[in-house]
């Protein structure tokens, strides 16, 4: 298990039921498709894979995600859209350089990637200045939820 940073809003958790060694295929194969790849906030942060035990049917809620996670009802949790976590990474602005175009390019790629992977995707936000990000959804394989989580900075 890696330890989440200290000043994560989350605390240490692997967040799987599963045992360490055991690595599901939505990690297997989006992990390539996160290199170098930085969430834009005030502090560009990495995306990393994550894996749940939530196997519910139902839509997940802001109680569900502080259950999974272990947090006090008094931390705040927030379900924004879909399409609100993908706009400032997909994009592409009429000043964008080589370099951005690439970017925008990869983070369209994971987009696709995990829309043709995962059904009923949900985002959650859990804090309120370092805000860790989770974009979650079912795999077809009827595996837990697994998805991404990143960090966001909003002073």
């Amino acid at each position: 298990m890696t330890p989440e940073s200290p000043d994560s809003n989350v605390p240490e958790a692997n967040s799987t039921a599963q045992s360490e060694s055991a690595t599901s295929p939505f990690v297997t194969r989006v992990t390539p498709l996160l290199t170098d790849l930085l969430y834009p906030s005030e502090s560009d942060e990495p995306l990393e894979p994550v894996e749940t035990y939530l196997r519910m049917a139902e839509p997940l809620t802001v109680s569900h995600i502080k259950d999974w996670l272990m947090l006090p009802p008094s931390n705040y949790v927030d379900e924004i859209t879909e399409a609100d976590f993908w706009e400032p990474v997909v994009t592409v602005e009429d000043w964008f350089g080589e370099e951005e175009k690439a970017k925008t390019a990869q983070f369209q790629e994971l987009k696709t990637y995990l829309e043709t992977t995962l059904t009923d995707r949900q985002v959650f936000r859990v804090g309120q200045t370092e805000i860790d990000v989770y974009l979650l959804g079912k795999p077809k394989e009827g595996e837990p939820r697994v998805g991404l989580k990143t960090k966001v900075i909003e002073t």
